[in-house]
């Protein structure tokens, strides 16, 4: 129930249905009954006015208008984009099912004595521009405020981009059909769907499974399969080594992201530093190692040890002069490391700015990036297409995991999957909070995780402690919320395992 469609894969779900024998006005039926459904819960019995297009949205609109006309106290109102009688196939069928009167949807559709609008008038099959005369009835609903519920989608939105059309009605409802389009799920569109309400249709599982989509909504189902739950056996050795590069100045996002890393369940977290850091970085926890390192080759010498197999490289680590070039010089060593992962974070997508192929001869699938915006753009520039585009985009280019941060973050690898989270809280915007992140991310591949699924843990429980701590968040009280927010998803089972 994960899967995010774009709109060609909703459209060939439908067909796939109906192929395989549910008729197409079943699939109507059971799309209206939950848009009525959600309407009565939205709101109290009131006037209503249904806006209804051409196609399967619209078909949808009329058989709900009838479901919704033969309640109690409901007062209700068609119009429709072009004359009922030019309707064809299954939206004529559909349309008939209306026993109304059926008004001209246009600039001139009276909307004064309206308590609630439907916005069934195009659907996840929108691209491009709304026509003008819409445009316009759209500007007078809004002078009024009156509330509106979207069908699937709010008319002006492309399902799939995510582009948002000038004059598109803003719903503070909108009932999404079957699954979650990727519109749905974008931090851009946010503000124009309202409260998600998803409704059921007659299209099994199987059949959306068949698609072979590859984006997915994050969710512990995901990836609690992977999840490295320590053998009865386990010693810290076996639980993960993450080295932390520690840097010359901002020495604080190292020791956050080494902490997160520890709190994520890694038997052994060190900070690998210069001799004038060192002091700094042993007396932030006892618990965590310090190494010290002057040359590339006592770097590379950390590195070999089997133990070490996740390198976190970039928090703090420094973006000029002789700090920059270390930089460089221990994130290129620790991805020349066979069999090794990497995460790298921060500093390192200045380092590399100028130079960003560099960067990605060295990369592989098990090497995990952990840009936010800006940093994104720094080595990979402006790609076009929505957040996610960019990332699918940008994992395939790097050869690499990408985690491209944000309210919501979308998580890629270099064969087209992607991974969008949408538990994501604007309080995380405050510093020290992506080190944590990164810092999780290494510590659930140190111990195991195959490194796309250390991802989607890292991000899904980085938000969820968050939450758990609510406003006036730091950085730190994600760290401290971390394990609360296992004992919510596990129980005892991360104790008695």
């Amino acid at each position: 129930m994960f899967e995010i469609l774009s709109a060609a894969e909703m459209k060939k779900a439908d067909l796939a249905a109906v192929a395989s024998g549910t008729p197409a006005h079943v699939l109507i039926s059971a799309a209206a009954a939950g848009l009525a459904a959600a309407i009565e819960d939205f709101a109290q019995p009131c006037r209503v006015l249904f806006l209804c297009g051409a196609g399967n949205n619209g078909a949808d609109g009329f058989v709900a208008a009838q479901m919704l006309s033969q309640k109690p106290d409901w007062h209700v109102r068609v119009a429709c984009l072009v004359k009922k009688n030019t309707l064809k196939g299954d939206a004529a069928e559909a349309a008939e099912a209306w026993q109304g009167t059926t008004e001209n949807l246009n600039s001139n559709l009276p909307v004064h004595q309206t308590d609630l609008i439907i916005d069934a008038v195009f659907g996840t099959g929108f691209t491009g521009s709304l026509p003008p005369e819409l445009v316009i009835l759209f500007d007078k609903i809004r002078a009024k405020n009156i509330p509106v519920v979207a069908a699937d989608i709010p008319s002006g939105m492309d399902a799939t981009s995510g582009a948002i059309a000038e004059g598109t009605l803003k719903a503070d409802l909108t009932v999404v059909f079957c699954r979650k389009k990727i519109a749905h799920v974008l931090a851009a569109t946010r503000g124009y769907l309202g409260t998600l309400q998803l409704a059921a249709v007659p299209i099994d599982d199987a059949q959306i499974a068949a698609l072979g989509t590859s984006v997915f909504e994050n969710h512990p189902a995901l990836w609690l399969p992977s999840f490295p739950f320590p053998a009865a056996e386990a010693h810290k050795y076996t639980r993960g080594h993450v080295m932390v590069y520690g840097g010359p100045q901002r020495t604080g996002a190292a020791c956050l992201a080494a902490h997160a890393a520890q709190v994520a369940g890694a038997g052994v977290v060190s900070i690998a530093c210069a001799a004038e850091q060192k002091m700094i970085y042993s007396l932030y926890r006892a618990s965590l190692m310090t190494d010290v390192w002057n040359s590339e080759e006592e770097f590379k010498t950390l590195l070999r040890d089997e133990r070490t197999n996740v390198a976190l490289i970039g928090p703090g680590g420094g973006a000029a002069g002789d700090a920059a070039d270390r930089l460089r010089t221990a994130t290129l060593n620790a991805l020349s490391m066979a069999g090794k992962t990497a995460v790298l974070d921060g500093d390192v997508f200045t380092v590399f700015k100028n130079d960003p192929d560099t960067l990605f001869n060295h990369l592989s699938k098990r090497h995990i990036l952990t840009p936010h915006e800006g940093e994104f753009a720094r080595i990979f520039g402006d790609l076009p297409g929505s957040k996610l585009a960019r990332a699918r985009a940008a994992a395939r280019k790097a050869n690499a995991i990408v985690i491209l941060k944000g309210f919501d973050t979308v998580i890629a690898a270099p064969d087209g999957t992607a991974v969008v989270n949408t538990n994501g809280t604007p309080i995380l915007a405050t510093a020290g909070t992506g080190d944590v992140l990164a810092g999780l991310v290494a510590g659930f591949a140190a111990q195991g995780m195959p490194p796309f699924m250390a991802a989607l843990a890292g991000v899904w429980l980085h938000a969820d402690a968050a939450r758990l701590h609510g406003s006036a968040l730091t950085a730190e009280d994600i760290i401290f919320n971390i394990n609360q927010s296992l004992k919510n998803l596990l129980g005892t089972k991360q104790e008695n395992t």
